[in-house]
C-alpha cells in the first residue's frame, strides 16, 4: 500500500455512528425502496408452504454419519441437496442443543435483520417504512433462492462471532523479515476462518541480489516453503475446508524461472515417490512431504513482455531494490517454460498486469499487484471483497425472455445490502479493515449462466450465447455502479474517491463505451444491451455529481457452496458439467436424471413433446445427444457441456471470458480445461490469446496432469546391459495343455446393461490356463468374435504368457458398452474387456501385484480410504471350487422367480462427477471431498462437493 487509509484509533463502529448521526440530521435524504416481489401487509414467509425434513448426511465411502439434524424447516420447493447443505453449513449453534438453528426462517432473519438495523443506523433509508420494505424484499429473494450472499455472511452475521462478511483477501509483503513473518501470521488467521488470501512476492529481493549484511538473499521461493507448510498445517488442523491461497510473482523478477518451475519439479518428485510405493494420492499420508501444494501460482506478465514473446525478443529481469538489469533472457523461452510447467501441473496461471491496471479505479492510491486465490478479486493490497451472486435462471420468463425490469430492481436491492454490510463488518487485520472501509470494494456476480444459455437454445460457444451473457453482465454492473452513485449522494462516496475521482470516472466511461460498441446478434441481447446502456449513462450522470460509493462493484466468483444452496444447475460463468445429473431423494437414496434445461431447450428449438421424450430417453441412456433420434445435428452445439462426448473447446471458454471481461470491475474465476492430448504449444496459444482478447487473468488445467489418480502406474525395472554372446540360442515356447478335468469359476456380469458370463479354468497346481467369454446371442457376430478371442487368450496362457501381461494390456481399454457394473469390486468399467481382466486379476493375481497395478477389492479400497493398510483385509488363499459347488442348492421343484438382486452401494454414483464417470467410462480429474469422501465437481477454478457443500477454495 502506498497510502495509509483512516486512523488506527477509529473503530468501524465509531466512524459509522458519526456518519449515521450526520445523515440523521438531514431527513428525507435516504433511499426509497420499492416493492417488487412482496405484497404490502403480507410477510414473505406467509406466501410459502413450509415442511419439516430430516437431514442425515453420510460419508459416501464407508456409510458413516457425518451430520444429522432432524425436523428442520424449509420451503417445499427447496431440493434435498440445498436443504442438506444449508443445514449443515450455515445453521449456527451446537447440534443437539436448544440454541441450534432449525429453520431457514431463523437463518434468514438472523442475517437480514442485522442488515436492516445497520442500514437504519447509518442513514441508508428515507423512513422506517422503507427499511421494512428492504427487509421483506431481501427476505423474499433469499427464501426463493433468487440470490445468495457469500458463505462468510451466513457463517458470521448475527452471531457472537466477529462479523466477517468477506471471503476474499489480498495481503501485502515487503522486503523485510518482519513483513515476511507477519505475512505468515496473517495468512494463518485467514485460513483458520476458512477463507483464502493472495499476495505478490515481487518486492522480496531475488536470490541473485545481495543483502546489506553482505550475504545473498534467500529469494521469494524459499519463503514460499514456510508459508506453504503453515497453510498445510492449518488445513489439517480442522479448518472447514482446505486452505486456499494465491502467490503471484512479476515476470521481470530475477527468480521468475525458479518460481515457474517450482510446482512442476514437485510433481516429478510426487511421481518418483509414488513409483517407490509411497501414498501420494490427494489426501494420502505421504503427500505432505511435498512442497508448494497449498497455493495457486500466477505470473504477472506485462504488455512489454507479451510483445517481446511475439517478436522473439530479449527481456530484462530487474533487481528489486535498484531496478537495475540483473539478467537478460529470451522472452519466448521464458513463455515456453511457463506453458510447459502449466502443461505438467496446471501452474502457473497468468495475470495480465497492464490490462488489470488500465481498468483500475484507484491508481492514485496504488497499483493492483495481486488477486484472491481464484483470481476474480483484483484490487489494492491489504483489502477484502464482499461477494453475492444472482441466480440468473430465476429471471428467465416463461416466454424465454430475460426479465430486465425485475433484474434491475433486484440488483439494486442486493447491492445496497452488500454496501451496508461494510458498515458493521469485522476484518482479520487492521490494515485490511482500514482499506476495505475506505474503498468499499464489492463483488456482485451471478450463477446459472450455462443453464440460462441452454434453456434459451444458445450454444455456450457461439456468438449468440456470448452476446446474451455479455449483455446481462453489462446490465448487472451498470445497475450496480448507478446504485453506487445514488448511495454516494445519500451516505457519501468512498473515502479514497476524491483522490481518484478522475481515474474512477475514466473507467466508468470505458465500461459504458464497451457497452455501446458491443457486438449484438439477436433481438434479445440487443434489448438487454440497450437497457444496460441507459444504466451506464444514468450512473455516469449521477456519479459525476455525487461520486461513487464503491471502488469496485462486480466480478464472477466460483459460487460453489452458494450455487448448490440456490439449486443452480451451473456455477458462476461455467457451462453445464454434463447433460445427466445426480439427484438426491427425500428419505435417502438418489436417482439419475436428465437436466431439466434440456426439455426446455428442445421446446425452444421447436421440437414436439413426443420427440422431446425420445431425445431425453436417449440422453438418459447415453449421456450425450449425438445420434439422438430426431435431433438435428445443427442443434447439437446447444447441448455441449464442460465434459462428455461433446465438450466445449478450450478457446470457447476463453472467448466467453473475453466477452464478459469489459463489463466487470474484477475478473472471472474460471479454469480453461484442455484434454490430456493438448500440447505445450496449445497452452502457449491459450495464454497468448487471453492477452490479446483483453482478459485480466487466466488459468488452465490439462486432464490427468496431476498425479493424484485412482490407479498407480507400474514401476518398470531398469534395463540391464548384457554382454554380446558368441552363440545364439533359440528358445521355443512349449504348450502345457489343460487336463481333461479342471477346476473352473463362472462369473455372471453386467457392464452398462450388457450381460455376459466369464468362465476361467485353472491348472490343479499352477494358476489360470483357460478363459471363455460369453457375450451376445448365439450365432451373432459379437458372440463369434468373443469365442475366437477366448480361444486365442487360452492358447497363449497355455504357452506361458503371464496373465498379468494381458491385464496390463486390456485394463483401461475404452469402448462401448462402458459404465456401471453389478460387481462390487469393479464398480465402473471402461469396456467389457476392462471389466474381464480386472476380474481375472482380482481372482488370480497375488495382492502385491494387483496393488502395484491399482486393482483392489471393495474391502481393500475401503481400508485404504480409512487410512488402513489394504493388505490387512485381502486374502490370497486359493479358491475352494469344491466348497463353492457344494454350497449351491440344486432346484428339484418348479423354480420360483428369483428376487431382483440389490444393487451394492459401491456401484452407485455419489455425485454428478461420479455419474459422469459412469457414463463416460473414465475417471474425471477431480479430488475427493475431505469432509464426506464424495468426488467433487469443478466450480470456477475451485471444486465443490455436491454431497456436503465443501469447497476447495473461497466461495
Amino acid at each position: 500500500m502506498t497510502e495509509a487509509v483512516g486512523t488506527s484509533s477509529d473503530s468501524a463502529a465509531g466512524r459509522g455512528q458519526r456518519g449515521a448521526k450526520k445523515k440523521d440530521q438531514r431527513p428525507g435524504k435516504g433511499l426509497r425502496i420499492e416493492r417488487v416481489w412482496t405484497t404490502e401487509g403480507v410477510h414473505p414467509y406467509e406466501e410459502i408452504t413450509w415442511e419439516r425434513r430430516d437431514v442425515v448426511m453420510t460419508n459416501w465411502r464407508d456409510g458413516s454419519v457425518n451430520f444429522e439434524q432432524r425436523g428442520v424447516e424449509f420451503p417445499d420447493f427447496w431440493s434435498i441437496n440445498a436443504t442438506n447443505i444449508v443445514t449443515s453449513k450455515y445453521f449456527r449453534g451446537a447440534v443437539g442443543t436448544p440454541e441450534r438453528e432449525w429453520s431457514l426462517k431463523q437463518l434468514i432473519n438472523r442475517v437480514v435483520k442485522t442488515y436492516r438495523v445497520a442500514g437504519e443506523q447509518h442513514g441508508y433509508f428515507a423512513s422506517p417504512a422503507d427499511a421494512e420494505v428492504f427487509e421483506h424484499e431481501l427476505t423474499w429473494m433469499l427464501a426463493h433462492q433468487y440470490f445468495s450472499f457469500n458463505s462468510p455472511v451466513w457463517f458470521n452475521v448475527g452471531t457472537s462471532s466477529p462479523q466477517q462478511v468477506s471471503a476474499c483477501f489480498i495481503l501485502s509483503v515487503d522486503d523485510s523479515m518482519d513483513s515476511i513473518l507477519n505475512w505468515y501470521r496473517e495468512e494463518g488467521l485467514i485460513f483458520k476462518g476458512g477463507s483464502g488470501a493472495g499476495l505478490n512476492l515481487s518486492r522480496i529481493r531475488s536470490s541473485k541480489e545481495l543483502l546489506t549484511s553482505g550475504g545473498t538473499a534467500s529469494g521469494p521461493v524459499s519463503f514460499m516453503r514456510g508459508a506453504d507448510a503453515s497453510a498445510g498445517t492449518i488445513k489439517s488442523g480442522g479448518a472447514t475446508r482446505r486452505a486456499a491461497k494465491m502467490v503471484v510473482l512479476d515476470v521481470d523478477h530475477p527468480d521468475v524461472e525458479e518460481f515457474v518451475e517450482t510446482k512442476a519439479r514437485e510433481e516429478d518428485k510426487i511421481r518418483a515417490l509414488r513409483d517407490a510405493g509411497f501414498d501420494m494420492d490427494l489426501g494420502g499420508k505421504d503427500i505432505t512431504s511435498v512442497q508448494y501444494q497449498n497455493a495457486n501460482n500466477s505470473v504477472r506478465v506485462t504488455d512489454e513482455f507479451m510483445r517481446a514473446v511475439e517478436g522473439d525478443e530479449e527481456f530484462a529481469l530487474r533487481a528489486r531494490t535498484t531496478g537495475e538489469v540483473v539478467e537478460t533472457i529470451k522472452a519466448r523461452q521464458l513463455f515456453g517454460k511457463i506453458a510447459k510447467a502449466a502443461w505438467e501441473c496446471a501452474d502457473p496461471g497468468l495475470q495480465y498486469d497492464d490490462t488489470i491496471n488500465d481498468w483500475h479505479t484507484n491508481p492514485e492510491t496504488g497499483r493492483i499487484t495481486a488477486s484472491n486465490p481464484c483470481s476474480e478479486y483484483l484490487s489494492l493490497d491489504n483489502s477484502s471483497c464482499n461477494l453475492a451472486s444472482m441466480n440468473l435462471m430465476k429471471f428467465l420468463r416463461d416466454d424465454n425472455t430475460f426479465d430486465v425490469a425485475k433484474f434491475v430492481k433486484s440488483v439494486e436491492l442486493v447491492f445496497t445490502a452488500m454496501d451496508i454490510s461494510i458498515c458493521f463488518a469485522d476484518f482479520p487485520t487492521e490494515a485490511i479493515g482500514d482499506t476495505t472501509r475506505a474503498y468499499r470494494q464489492l463483488g456482485i456476480g451471478y450463477a446459472n449462466l450455462g443453464a440460462l444459455l441452454m434453456a434459451t437454445a444458445h450454444a455456450y460457444d457461439s456468438d449468440g450465447g456470448r452476446a446474451v451473457a455479455a449483455a446481462i453482465t453489462s446490465l448487472m454492473t451498470g445497475v450496480s455502479y448507478r446504485r453506487s452513485a445514488e448511495l454516494a449522494g445519500v451516505v457519501g462516496p468512498y473515502d479514497g474517491y476524491a483522490r481518484n475521482a478522475s481515474a474512477h470516472t475514466r473507467v466508468m466511461r470505458k465500461h459504458a463505451a464497451a457497452n455501446d460498441t458491443a457486438h449484438t446478434v439477436g433481438a434479445e441481447d440487443r434489448r438487454i444491451f440497450e437497457a444496460a446502456g441507459a444504466e451506464w449513462r444514468k450512473g455516469l450522470e449521477i456519479g459525476e455529481k455525487s461520486g461513487w460509493r464503491n471502488a469496485q462493484a462486480s466480478l464472477l466468483a466460483p459460487t460453489g457452496t452458494i450455487g448448490l444452496a440456490m439449486d443452480c444447475d451451473t456455477t458462476g460463468v461455467e457451462p453445464d458439467l454434463a447433460l445427466v445429473k445426480f439427484k438426491k431423494l427425500v428419505g435417502g437414496g438418489s436417482m439419475q436424471i436428465v437436466n431439466q434445461t434440456v426439455p426446455r431447450a428442445l421446446r425452444r428449438l421447436g421440437y414436439q413433446e413426443e420427440q422431446i421424450e425420445a431425445i431425453v430417453e436417449y440422453i438418459a441412456e447415453h449421456g450425450h445427444v449425438v445420434d439422438a433420434p430426431g435431433l438435428r445435428p445443427e442443434h447439437y452445439e446447444v447441448f455441449d457441456c464442460a465434459m462428455g462426448e461433446r465438450s466445449i473447446r478450450p478457446m470457447g471458454h476463453v472467448r466467453m471470458m473475453a466477452a464478459l471481461q469489459p463489463f466487470l470491475s474484477g475478473a472471472i474465476s474460471k479454469t480453461v480445461n484442455l484434454p490430456e492430448s493438448a500440447t505445450v504449444a496449445d497452452i502457449e496459444d491459450v495464454y497468448l490469446q487471453g492477452w490479446k482478447l483483453g482478459l485480466k487473468a487466466l488459468a488452465i488445467y490439462r486432464d490427468n496432469c496431476k498425479v493424484g489418480q485412482p490407479l498407480s502406474a507400474k514401476k518398470k525395472a531398469p534395463e540391464q546391459a548384457t554382454e554380446q554372446v558368441k552363440e545364439v540360442v533359440e528358445y521355443r515356447p512349449v504348450r502345457k495343455r489343460m487336463p481333461k478335468s479342471r477346476p473352473s469359476r463362472t462369473t455372471s456380469f453386467s457392464v452398462a446393461g450388457a450381460k455376459g458370463y466369464l468362465t476361467a479354468s485353472s491348472y490343479p497346481d499352477d494358476g489360470i490356463g483357460e478363459v471363455f467369454l460369453k457375450l451376445g446371442k448365439q450365432g451373432s457376430t459379437l458372440a463369434g468374435v468373443m469365442d475366437a478371442f477366448s480361444v486365442a487368450i487360452s492358447v497363449a496362457l497355455q504357452y506361458g504368457v503371464p496373465l498379468e501381461t494381458y491385464v496390463e494390456k486390456f485394463v483401461n481399454m475404452r469402448f462401448e458398452p462402458a459404465g456401471m457394473t453389478d460387481d462390487p469390486d469393479v464398480r465402473i468399467a471402461a469396456s467389457v474387456l476392462d471389466y474381464v481382466f480386472r476380474r481375472l486379476a482380482l481372482d488370480f493375481l497375488p495382492f502385491e501385484r494387483r496393488a502395484e497395478m491399482g486393482i483392489l477389492t471393495n474391502p481393500e479400497r475401503a481400508a485404504e480410504v480409512r487410512g488402513e493398510d489394504p493388505a490387512s483385509v485381502h486374502t490370497d488363499e486359493p479358491v475352494d471350487f469344491a466348497a463353492m459347488a457344494s454350497s449351491a442348492p440344486v432346484a428339484r421343484r418348479r423354480a420360483e422367480p428369483a428376487p431382483e438382486p440389490a444393487v451394492a452401494p459401491s456401484t452407485q454414483a455419489g455425485s454428478s462427477t461420479e455419474l459422469l464417470e459412469a457414463v463416460q467410462g473414465k475417471a474425471a480429474d477431480a479430488p475427493l471431498c475431505f469432509t464426506c469422501g464424495t468426488k467433487m465437481r469443478p466450480a470456477g477454478s475451485c471444486y465443490v462437493c455436491e454431497g456436503c457443500g465443501s469447497t476447495s477454495g473461497c466461495s
